[in-house]
């Protein structure tokens, strides 16, 4: 990796609040939210509701892909070393202390992080080194991928706004 490669990567993540990370046997990837510290990105998977990520704790290496903020679009793919942060020691402290912080939408914040310690994983995904995409150096048969298929969906129709214009079926 270049010193220009490496810059970008650096300040790609550590601008982008989601990534997509590449998980083995499964055809295209998933968004995931994650922390940036020091050299390496931290993200949080498993049970008690945390983002799923099939695979990723026992993967060895993944291809992570980070979007452009400001226009949404992929911006750099790299190759991370996976490996999973022990629940015990100052590492742990230090990276859930900052995946609390930026875990919003949590069904409850109280014994979170003991919950995270009993039912989770955090891993730190490390560049290797390799570089496969970057702006200019991105292959030409990218298609646009179909979101993962989920239970979730609009549960009634959309709500009624005071003040807001009528709309009219076009004729």
């Amino acid at each position: 990796m270049s010193a220009l490669e490496a810059a970008l990567v650096k300040e790609a993540v550590k601008r982008s609040g989601m990534l997509w990370i590449w998980l083995p046997g499964l055809p295209q990837p998933r968004a995931a939210w994650h922390v940036a510290h020091e050299d390496s990105v931290y993200v949080l998977t498993g049970g008690g509701g945390e983002q799923p990520l099939p695979g990723l704790p026992e993967a060895e290496t993944v291809r992570v892909t980070v979007r452009s903020k400001d226009k949404g679009g992929r911006l750099v793919t790299w190759v991370a070393a996976v490996s999973v942060v022990e629940p015990t020691g100052e590492e742990w402290d230090t990276i859930v202390a900052l995946l609390a912080k930026e875990r919003l939408n949590a069904v409850t914040h109280e014994g979170q992080t003991e919950r995270w310690a009993d039912e989770s994983y955090v891993v730190r995904l490390t560049p290797t080194g390799e570089v496969t995409e970057v702006p200019g150096r991105q292959p030409d048969d990218y298609a646009t991928v179909r979101p993962v298929p989920s239970p979730a969906t609009t549960a009634s129709a959309n709500p009624f706004m005071v003040g807001g214009k009528r709309r009219r079926a076009d004729r």
